[in-house]
């Protein structure tokens, strides 16, 4: 929590700079975000494209359940399509479907849209594909793109909540897995290790603050993923040592579940404690961005949706280390 003063700063000044259309570079600085940048280039070309640029094929069925099938859409970068992975039912996608299914009672029809090297500018051609299919909720995995691209995280967090909106206006229910934690990434060397945890966690507080104010709900991957990738990098990361292992794909679906079944209603909202009930939202985002699978969605006080300091939100944490049919 040491840098969540800071962090709510940060997320705001982003937040801010997309809605009125700027860049908004943070406080990181553009020399030491060019050298991130270049770092993240050599490390792609150090690692290359072992696993070409698509995941396992696994749109489709899943859970042998009687009744209408509920519709689950997989927006977002190479972490939504599985990459890496040869086991179709390793996937992300595949995980969730099946969990889903499970707290349901009811099959689930799968549809992937993510695209491997997708930024979030690239989210509004995936929510076409997705309004298509009309899906009763979107499950978003983006923004390590974005960082290892030069996109400015304003623009980032305006396309993502674009995309989040469009959705929400169709109806469909939406949870984003936020910016994970580069600091994590091997091939990425030290110091600019740092300055990659850094800049991936203010990004993935703006996307909060954004993605609530899309109507959407987060669940925060930072630190869902960042211990664990970071002690454990052999189990966690493939063998390009950039994108998960199936153990690491499965956490990251581990902790979007209860957060799908609660926007769907299949799961009560658990009681957040006392001290973390209520936040607003610029707080909320930094804390998330900083504790371990923590879920933001948009509450009321006294029946108003904000106040002083901005949109009113609840922080819930997850349980970590469940199953996808426990979590």
């Amino acid at each position: 929590m040491v840098w969540a003063p800071g962090m709510a700063r940060a997320a705001r000044k982003i937040a801010a700079a997309a809605a009125l259309g700027g860049g908004g570079l943070t406080a990181l600085g553009a020399t030491a975000y060019g050298l991130l940048v270049a770092e993240g280039l050599l490390a792609r070309r150090a690692i290359g494209r072992p696993h070409g640029m698509d995941g396992p094929p696994s749109d489709g069925m899943y859970g042998e359940f009687p009744g209408t099938p509920l519709k689950l859409a997989m927006l977002g970068d190479s972490t939504s399509v599985g990459l890496g992975l040869t086991d179709h039912g390793e996937t992300p996608g595949v995980l969730l479907a099946k969990g889903l299914a499970e707290a349901a009672e009811r099959p689930v029809h799968l549809l992937v849209a993510g695209k491997s090297g997708a930024s979030s500018a690239e989210l509004a051609e995936q929510v076409d594909a997705a309004l298509i299919m009309m899906p009763d909720v979107a499950v978003i995995f983006v923004g390590a793109n974005d960082i290892i691209t030069q996109t400015p995280p304003a623009f980032a967090v305006r396309h993502l909540s674009k995309a989040v909106r469009r959705l929400r206006e169709a109806g469909i229910e939406v949870v984003v897995g936020t910016c994970p934690d580069l600091g994590t990434v091997r091939p990425i060397a030290q110091p600019l290790r740092w300055v990659a945890r850094r800049w991936s966690r203010q990004l993935a507080a703006a996307q909060t603050v954004a993605v609530v104010d899309a109507g959407g709900r987060t669940v925060a991957f930072a630190d869902v993923l960042g211990p664990e990738f970071a002690t454990n990098p052999t189990e966690m990361f493939g063998p390009d040592r950039f994108h998960p292992s199936a153990r690491g794909y499965a956490q990251a679906a581990h902790a979007v579940l209860p957060s799908v079944c609660a926007a769907l209603g299949l799961w009560p909202e658990p009681e957040p404690a006392r001290e973390e009930a209520l936040q607003p939202i610029y707080l909320a985002a930094a804390t998330a961005a900083e504790e371990p699978g923590t879920e933001v969605t948009a509450t009321r006080v006294d029946g108003r949706a904000t106040g002083l300091y901005g949109k009113w939100v609840t922080l819930f944490r997850r349980r970590l280390g469940a199953t996808v049919n426990d979590a």
